[in-house]
C-alpha cells in the first residue's frame, strides 16, 4: 500500500499559490464580461488538469508499491529522480500568470466579481457513499430514486399556466381566476417539494420560495397521462454567504435542466402495469433509447426533457417522413432483444385483451343495460352517448364472441402460436404522431446530414411496448394516420380516407426491410443506430461481391429482388390480418378509459347482485370487483375534450368493416343501418 506521502505529493508551494489565488479572487462573481469568461474557463481547466495529474501520479505510486513484492528477487531499476516534469512546471507557471491577472491592480474594475469554484466531479463506477442523489450521474445502471408521494393535479386540469397567470381582476370570472391561480401556485410548490425529495440534479438547490417562478406548461395530445414541461425560473441565482464584507450577494448559476413531468391518468391501473413499464424503460436506458427516467413517485414520474417537437397529423403522410419513421421502427425492433419470458408469453396484444376484457365487460354490460332501459330516451337529452346506440355496434356478448373467434382464426392463419412467437420483435405498439418527436438540432449538427435525417426522430412513451409481430406494429401505425387528436370538433373520429394506400404501405415496408442499421458496439443513442440482429424473420441477405460471372451475379441480384418482394408482400398481408385485432384492442382501451356518470355505482350494484345470486353466495374470482371511483374534479371533467366512448364506438366500426371485407361474417349478422354506414367508409386494403 502506498504511504500517505505518496498520495499527497503535491508541492507545498502549489498549495500556497492556490490559496493566494482563492483569496485574490474571493470577490469575483460571474457575469457576461468576456475577460472574466475566459478567466473562468482557463482557471477551471487548470484545476482539473492539475488534479488529474496528481491522481495519476498517486495511482502509479500505488501500482509500484503493489508490484514491489513480485520483483523483489530481481535487481531493481534505479528509481527515477523526483523532479517536477516540464508539464507540471508549465501548469505552475500558468497558475502564477493567473495569480497576477487576478490581482486587484490588474482586474480593471472586475474586483467586485467572484470566481465560481466548481469541484471536479468524476463519473463513479457506482453510487458513492454519502452522495446526494442517484440522479446526479448518468450511469443508467443506478437505481432511479423513488418516493411514496402523490402529486394532485385534479384542480389544474382545466387550465394551463398562461391562463392561471392571467390575473385580470376586472373580469366577471375574477373569483374563479383567483381560485385557479391559487391552485396553480400550490401545484407548483408541490412539484418543487417533490423534486427536492427526489434530489434531482440541479433542482434540489432551488429555494422553495422560488417555486412560484418556475414555468409549468401542460402538453396537449397525451391520451393516457397528463404531461407537463417544468422549466426553472428565467433568472436563477444562488445566495453567496462568503462575501468578504460578510454580506450575502446573489450569484448567477447555471439553471437546472427542464423536466418532463408525467402524472398517470385516473383509469390507467386497468390498462398499464407500471412495474413492467419501468423495467422496460430501464432496458431502453441501457441502450440510450428514449428519455431517461429521473425519479418516480406514486402516481407519476419525472423524465429527461428533449428539445424537440411532436410530429403533426399531416406529417405522418409525407413520404420522406414516413420513410424516416420506417427506419427508426426497424432500428427499435432490432436494437432491443426480447427477453425469453417475453417471447414465450406471446404477442402483447393478446395479453392486453386478456387483461382488459373483464373490466371492459363490466363497463359495457352496464352501458348496454342502460341503453335498453325505459329511462334511456329521457336521459339521452343530456348524455350524448345514449343516442349513439351500442358502444360495440352490437351487444357486448356478440362483440366478444367475434373477437375470440377471430383470434383463433388469426393464430391458425399465421402458422400457429409457435410460429408467431418466432416472429416477435420488441415493438412500440403506440406510434401515433404525438409519440414521435423531431429533434431540433443546432447549426452544424451531424443530424442535418442527409444520411442522418431520420435520426432526428425520437420515439417516446413506451407504456404499451413489448413483444408483437412487425405486422401488428405496421397496422397500428397505419391506423394512426387516420386520427387527428387535435381536431376541434371530432378528435376521437377515425378518418378512414387517410389510411395509407397500398403504394404508401409498400414504400414504408420496403424502407423498413432495406434499412441496414450500423453496428455501434451494442449501445444505441437516441440519435444513433443500433446494432442489427437476426431472428426477426424480416432480414434480407446482402449482396456480396466475389469472382462469380456476370450471369451469376445477375441471377443472384434477381433472387434477392424476388426474396425482397416476397417479404414485402408477406408483411403487408400480415399487417392486414393483425389490423382487425388491433382495432378490438383499442375498442377495449377506450371503454376502460371512459368516465360515464353513474357507471361505477352501477357496476358495483351488478357485482353485488351477481354475488348474491351465486349458489354459494360467494365471489367469482374470474370477475374482479369494480374499484371505487377515482375522485375527479368536476370542473376539470367538464373541460375534458376527448370522448373515449365515442372513440371506442367509432373504432368498433373499423373492426366490423374488416370482418365484412375479409368475408368472415355475413352482413345479415349485423344491424342493417350499421352495415350501410360501414360500407360508406370501408378500407378494403
Amino acid at each position: 500500500m502506498p504511504s500517505s506521502a505518496a498520495t499527497n505529493s503535491a508541492p507545498s508551494s502549489n498549495k500556497l499559490e492556490a490559496t493566494r489565488l482563492d483569496e485574490s479572487t474571493q470577490s469575483l462573481k460571474s457575469d457576461d464580461d468576456p475577460q472574466l469568461g475566459l478567466f473562468n474557463q482557463v482557471y477551471d481547466w487548470l484545476q482539473h488538469e492539475k488534479t488529474r495529474r496528481m491522481t495519476r501520479k498517486a495511482r502509479q505510486a500505488e501500482a509500484t508499491a503493489a508490484n514491489s513484492i513480485a520483483v523483489a528477487e530481481r535487481e531493481p531499476r534505479p528509481p527515477a529522480q523526483d523532479h517536477p516534469s516540464e508539464s507540471t512546471f508549465s501548469l505552475d507557471k500558468l497558475e502564477h500568470i493567473l495569480l497576477q491577472f487576478a490581482g486587484p491592480r490588474n482586474l480593471h474594475g472586475l474586483a467586485s466579481h467572484r470566481l465560481p469554484r466548481l469541484p471536479v466531479r468524476r463519473r463513479p463506477k457506482g453510487l458513492r457513499r454519502g452522495s446526494a442523489s442517484e440522479s446526479d450521474y448518468t450511469d443508467v445502471e443506478a437505481p432511479v430514486p423513488n418516493v411514496e408521494a402523490v402529486l394532485d393535479n385534479t384542480k389544474t386540469l382545466a387550465y394551463s399556466s398562461s391562463i392561471a397567470a392571467d390575473n385580470d381582476t376586472t373580469s366577471e370570472n375574477s373569483i374563479k381566476r383567483s381560485k385557479d391561480l391559487e391552485a396553480w401556485m400550490v401545484f407548483k410548490r408541490e412539484i418543487v417539494r417533490l423534486v427536492h425529495t427526489l434530489q434531482l440534479r440541479g433542482w434540489r438547490k432551488m429555494p422553495m420560495e422560488k417555486s412560484d417562478e418556475i414555468e409549468v406548461v401542460r402538453l396537449s395530445g397525451a391520451m393516457t397521462n397528463a404531461i407537463y414541461v417544468v422549466s426553472p425560473p428565467k433568472h436563477f441565482y444562488n445566495l453567496n454567504q462568503k462575501a468578504e464584507n460578510g454580506s450575502s450577494t446573489l450569484v448567477a448559476k447555471k439553471p437546472p435542466p427542464k423536466l418532463l413531468l408525467r402524472i398517470y391518468g385516473p383509469q390507467v391501473d386497468h390498462l398499464i402495469d407500471r412495474e413492467n413499464e419501468l423495467s422496460i424503460l430501464r432496458r431502453l436506458g441501457r441502450k440510450n433509447i428514449g428519455p431517461r427516467v429521473l425519479g418516480t413517485f406514486s402516481n407519476g414520474r419525472f423524465e429527461e426533457y428533449f428539445e424537440a417537437r411532436p410530429l403533426t397529423f399531416k406529417e405522418l403522410r409525407i413520404p420522406e417522413t414516413a420513410k424516416q419513421i420506417a427506419k427508426r421502427m426497424r432500428e427499435l425492433h432490432d436494437g432491443i432483444e426480447l427477453l425469453e419470458e417475453e417471447r414465450e408469453g406471446g404477442p402483447m396484444i393478446f395479453k392486453n385483451w386478456d387483461k382488459w376484457v373483464d373490466r371492459c365487460e363490466q363497463a359495457t354490460t352496464w352501458l348496454d343495460k342502460e341503453l335498453e332501459s325505459p329511462q334511456n330516451e329521457l336521459k339521452s337529452a343530456t348524455e350524448p352517448w345514449r343516442r349513439r346506440g351500442y358502444v360495440c355496434g352490437v351487444p357486448w356478448a356478440a362483440f366478444r364472441k367475434a373477437v375470440d373467434h377471430y383470434r383463433t382464426w388469426l393464430i391458425a392463419s399465421c402458422g400457429g402460436i409457435e410460429q408467431i412467437k418466432r416472429e416477435l420483435v420488441f415493438a412500440h405498439n403506440d406510434t401515433q404522431y404525438g409519440n414521435l418527436l423531431r429533434m431540433e438540432p443546432a447549426t452544424q449538427s451531424p443530424l442535418l446530414l442527409p444520411a442522418n435525417e431520420h435520426k432526428q426522430l425520437v420515439v417516446i412513451d413506451f407504456e404499451y411496448s413489448s413483444a408483437n409481430v412487425a405486422g401488428h406494429e405496421f397496422a397500428n401505425h397505419f391506423t394512426e394516420w387516420c386520427y387527428n387528436y387535435h381536431d376541434e370538433e371530432r378528435p376521437w373520429a377515425c378518418q378512414n380516407r387517410f389510411y395509407p394506400t397500398p403504394e404508401d404501405q409498400r414504400r414504408f415496408v420496403m424502407t423498413y426491410l432495406t434499412h441496414r442499421p450500423s453496428v455501434t458496439g451494442g449501445v444505441v443513442s437516441p440519435l444513433s443506430t443500433p446494432a442489427m440482429r437476426g431472428g426477426t424473420g424480416s432480414a434480407i441477405t446482402p449482396l456480396t461481391l466475389d469472382d462469380c460471372t456476370e450471369a451469376s451475379n445477375q441471377q443472384t441480384e434477381k433472387s434477392i429482388e424476388d426474396d425482397l418482394e416476397a417479404e414485402v408482400t408477406r408483411l403487408m398481408h400480415q399487417t392486414r390480418l393483425w389490423r382487425v385485432l388491433n382495432s378490438a384492442q383499442w375498442v377495449a382501451w377506450g371503454i376502460v378509459q371512459a368516465k360515464v356518470p353513474g357507471m361505477e355505482e352501477g357496476i358495483a350494484e351488478m357485482n353485488a347482485a351477481s354475488s348474491d345470486a351465486s349458489p354459494e353466495n360467494g365471489h367469482d374470482d374470474k370477475t374482479p370487483t369494480a374499484k371505487s371511483p377515482t375522485p375527479v374534479d368536476t370542473e376539470a371533467e367538464e373541460e375534458e375534450e376527448f370522448d373515449y366512448l365515442a372513440y371506442a364506438q367509432d373504432r368498433a366500426l373499423f373492426f366490423w368493416s374488416d370482418l365484412l371485407a375479409l368475408k368472415l361474417i355475413n352482413p345479415d349478422d349485423l344491424p342493417p343501418p350499421m352495415v350501410e354506414h360501414i360500407q360508406k367508409r370501408v378500407v378494403d386494403y
